[in-house]
Protein backbone atom coordinates (compact mmCIF):
# COMPACT_ATOMS: atom_id res chain seq x y z
CA UNK A 1 0.00 0.00 0.00
CA UNK A 2 1.46 3.57 -0.76
CA UNK A 3 2.94 5.49 2.06
CA UNK A 4 0.74 8.07 1.06
CA UNK A 5 -2.54 5.78 1.89
CA UNK A 6 -1.00 4.87 5.31
CA UNK A 7 0.05 8.54 6.61
CA UNK A 8 -3.69 9.20 6.02
CA UNK A 9 -5.31 6.10 7.78
CA UNK A 10 -2.16 6.48 10.54
CA UNK A 11 -4.04 10.11 10.95
CA UNK A 12 -7.65 8.65 10.78
CA UNK A 13 -6.32 6.77 13.67
CA UNK A 14 -4.74 9.11 15.62
CA UNK A 15 -7.95 11.33 15.13
CA UNK A 16 -10.14 8.67 16.59
CA UNK A 17 -7.98 7.82 19.50
CA UNK A 18 -7.77 11.09 20.73
CA UNK A 19 -11.67 11.56 19.95
CA UNK A 20 -12.70 7.88 21.38
CA UNK A 21 -13.30 9.04 25.12
CA UNK A 22 -15.93 11.38 23.95
CA UNK A 23 -17.08 10.30 20.76
CA UNK A 24 -20.41 8.50 22.45
CA UNK A 25 -21.29 12.08 24.21
CA UNK A 26 -20.90 13.80 20.78
CA UNK A 27 -22.79 11.16 18.39
CA UNK A 28 -24.80 9.16 19.76
CA UNK A 29 -27.73 10.40 19.34
CA UNK A 30 -26.72 11.25 15.91
CA UNK A 31 -26.09 7.73 15.02
CA UNK A 32 -28.85 6.07 17.59
CA UNK A 33 -31.40 7.76 14.72
CA UNK A 34 -29.64 6.87 11.90
CA UNK A 35 -29.64 3.75 12.92
CA UNK A 36 -33.09 2.96 14.12
CA UNK A 37 -34.09 4.50 10.79
CA UNK A 38 -31.78 1.80 8.52
CA UNK A 39 -33.46 -0.83 10.97
CA UNK A 40 -36.77 -0.17 9.62
CA UNK A 41 -35.94 -1.08 6.05
CA UNK A 42 -33.63 -3.81 6.58
CA UNK A 43 -35.24 -7.78 8.34
CA UNK A 44 -32.61 -9.21 10.33
CA UNK A 45 -32.82 -12.90 11.27
CA UNK A 46 -32.18 -15.00 14.11
CA UNK A 47 -29.75 -16.70 12.74
CA UNK A 48 -27.72 -14.13 11.01
CA UNK A 49 -23.89 -13.47 11.29
CA UNK A 50 -23.36 -9.92 10.93
CA UNK A 51 -20.44 -7.78 9.91
CA UNK A 52 -20.11 -4.01 11.13
CA UNK A 53 -17.16 -2.49 9.47
CA UNK A 54 -16.05 -0.15 10.96
CA UNK A 55 -17.88 -0.46 14.46
CA UNK A 56 -16.17 2.49 16.33
CA UNK A 57 -18.19 2.79 19.84
CA UNK A 58 -20.00 -0.19 18.77
CA UNK A 59 -23.55 2.10 18.23
CA UNK A 60 -25.16 -0.92 16.27
CA UNK A 61 -24.33 -3.53 18.46
CA UNK A 62 -26.49 -2.11 21.18
CA UNK A 63 -29.31 -2.13 18.62
CA UNK A 64 -29.10 -5.35 17.50
CA UNK A 65 -27.03 -7.96 19.33
CA UNK A 66 -29.88 -9.52 20.57
CA UNK A 67 -31.76 -10.24 17.63
CA UNK A 68 -28.61 -12.01 15.67
CA UNK A 69 -26.76 -15.18 16.39
CA UNK A 70 -23.20 -13.55 15.65
CA UNK A 71 -22.15 -9.61 15.05
CA UNK A 72 -18.41 -8.66 14.72
CA UNK A 73 -17.42 -5.54 14.41
CA UNK A 74 -14.19 -4.14 13.01
CA UNK A 75 -12.41 -1.13 13.32
CA UNK A 76 -8.93 0.34 13.07
CA UNK A 77 -9.10 2.67 15.86
CA UNK A 78 -7.48 0.63 19.40
CA UNK A 79 -8.92 4.11 21.43
CA UNK A 80 -13.02 3.55 19.66
CA UNK A 81 -12.91 -0.54 20.55
CA UNK A 82 -11.82 0.03 23.53
CA UNK A 83 -15.14 1.76 24.34
CA UNK A 84 -16.58 -0.84 22.37
CA UNK A 85 -15.29 -3.53 24.61
CA UNK A 86 -16.27 -1.63 27.33
CA UNK A 87 -20.00 -1.64 26.36
CA UNK A 88 -19.69 -5.30 25.13
CA UNK A 89 -18.87 -6.03 28.24
CA UNK A 90 -20.89 -4.04 30.56
CA UNK A 91 -24.23 -5.07 28.49
CA UNK A 92 -23.10 -8.30 28.27
CA UNK A 93 -23.03 -8.62 24.61
CA UNK A 94 -22.08 -12.43 24.14
CA UNK A 95 -23.59 -12.10 20.02
CA UNK A 96 -20.55 -9.49 19.82
CA UNK A 97 -16.83 -10.17 18.72
CA UNK A 98 -14.62 -7.35 18.19
CA UNK A 99 -11.43 -7.30 16.03
CA UNK A 100 -8.70 -4.61 15.25
CA UNK A 101 -8.30 -4.94 11.38
CA UNK A 102 -8.08 -2.49 8.24
CA UNK A 103 -11.61 -2.45 6.30
CA UNK A 104 -9.64 -2.51 3.19
CA UNK A 105 -7.82 -6.02 4.39
CA UNK A 106 -10.49 -7.63 5.96
CA UNK A 107 -9.40 -11.07 7.83
CA UNK A 108 -12.62 -13.19 6.19
CA UNK A 109 -13.13 -15.51 3.75
CA UNK A 110 -15.56 -14.93 0.58
CA UNK A 111 -19.11 -14.44 1.12
CA UNK A 112 -19.67 -15.63 4.88
CA UNK A 113 -22.02 -12.93 6.38
CA UNK A 114 -25.92 -12.34 6.19
CA UNK A 115 -26.22 -8.71 6.58
CA UNK A 116 -23.01 -6.00 6.25
CA UNK A 117 -22.91 -2.42 7.48
CA UNK A 118 -20.76 0.23 6.81
CA UNK A 119 -22.08 3.03 8.53
CA UNK A 120 -20.25 6.69 8.94
CA UNK A 121 -17.35 4.98 7.27
CA UNK A 122 -16.53 6.18 3.32
CA UNK A 123 -15.97 9.35 4.21
CA UNK A 124 -13.14 8.45 5.73
CA UNK A 125 -11.86 6.19 3.16
CA UNK A 126 -8.67 6.48 1.56
CA UNK A 127 -9.87 4.57 -1.29
CA UNK A 128 -14.05 4.42 -2.10
CA UNK A 129 -13.66 1.87 -4.64
CA UNK A 130 -10.73 -0.85 -2.34
CA UNK A 131 -13.24 -0.12 0.03
CA UNK A 132 -16.43 -0.81 -0.60
CA UNK A 133 -15.00 -4.01 -2.74
CA UNK A 134 -13.70 -5.43 0.47
CA UNK A 135 -16.58 -5.14 2.51
CA UNK A 136 -18.70 -6.42 -0.32
CA UNK A 137 -16.73 -9.51 -0.70
CA UNK A 138 -17.75 -10.58 2.22
CA UNK A 139 -20.94 -10.85 1.75
CA UNK A 140 -22.87 -14.19 0.61
CA UNK A 141 -24.63 -13.76 -2.63
CA UNK A 142 -27.90 -12.19 -1.61
CA UNK A 143 -27.02 -10.95 1.58
CA UNK A 144 -27.81 -7.13 2.17
CA UNK A 145 -25.46 -4.50 2.89
CA UNK A 146 -25.89 -0.41 4.04
CA UNK A 147 -23.85 1.67 3.43
CA UNK A 148 -23.71 5.66 4.11
CA UNK A 149 -22.18 8.35 2.92
CA UNK A 150 -21.76 11.95 4.79
CA UNK A 151 -23.79 14.40 3.31
CA UNK A 152 -21.69 17.32 3.91
CA UNK A 153 -18.57 15.16 1.97
CA UNK A 154 -20.69 13.52 -0.54
CA UNK A 155 -23.50 15.02 -3.06
CA UNK A 156 -26.31 12.24 -4.03
CA UNK A 157 -24.78 12.02 -7.19
CA UNK A 158 -21.45 11.55 -5.79
CA UNK A 159 -22.35 8.87 -3.48
CA UNK A 160 -25.12 6.97 -5.80
CA UNK A 161 -21.91 6.95 -8.73
CA UNK A 162 -19.19 5.37 -6.37
CA UNK A 163 -21.69 2.64 -5.27
CA UNK A 164 -22.92 1.97 -8.87
CA UNK A 165 -19.30 1.65 -10.39
CA UNK A 166 -18.87 -0.92 -7.78
CA UNK A 167 -21.72 -2.63 -9.39
CA UNK A 168 -23.80 -2.16 -6.89
CA UNK A 169 -27.52 -2.32 -6.99
CA UNK A 170 -28.77 0.05 -4.33
CA UNK A 171 -32.31 1.67 -3.27
CA UNK A 172 -31.56 4.75 -1.18
CA UNK A 173 -33.56 4.84 1.77
CA UNK A 174 -35.60 8.33 2.05
CA UNK A 175 -34.38 10.12 5.30
CA UNK A 176 -35.62 13.07 6.80
CA UNK A 177 -33.31 16.23 7.08
CA UNK A 178 -32.07 15.59 10.69
CA UNK A 179 -29.87 12.17 9.13
CA UNK A 180 -26.60 13.85 8.03
CA UNK A 181 -26.31 10.86 6.01
CA UNK A 182 -27.23 9.02 2.44
CA UNK A 183 -28.35 5.55 3.36
CA UNK A 184 -28.18 2.80 0.82
CA UNK A 185 -29.38 -0.43 0.96
CA UNK A 186 -27.35 -2.53 -1.61
CA UNK A 187 -26.70 -5.69 -3.24
CA UNK A 188 -23.75 -6.74 -5.62
CA UNK A 189 -24.46 -7.40 -8.87
CA UNK A 190 -21.96 -10.90 -9.19
CA UNK A 191 -23.69 -11.73 -12.80
CA UNK A 192 -22.81 -8.10 -14.04
CA UNK A 193 -19.42 -7.91 -12.72
CA UNK A 194 -18.12 -11.43 -13.82
CA UNK A 195 -19.11 -10.56 -17.27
Amino acid sequence: MPSATWRKKRGIIKHYNRLASTYDTLYKEEQDQKIEHILSHIQLQGSDLVLDAGCGTGFLFRHIHKQVSNLIGVDLSNGLLRIALKHVKTCGMESVSLIRADVDHLPFRERVFDKVFALSLLQDSTMINMTVQEILRTAKNESPAVLTGLRKVFSKKKFIQALRKEGLVLNLIPTPSSVKDYLALCSIDRKAKNK
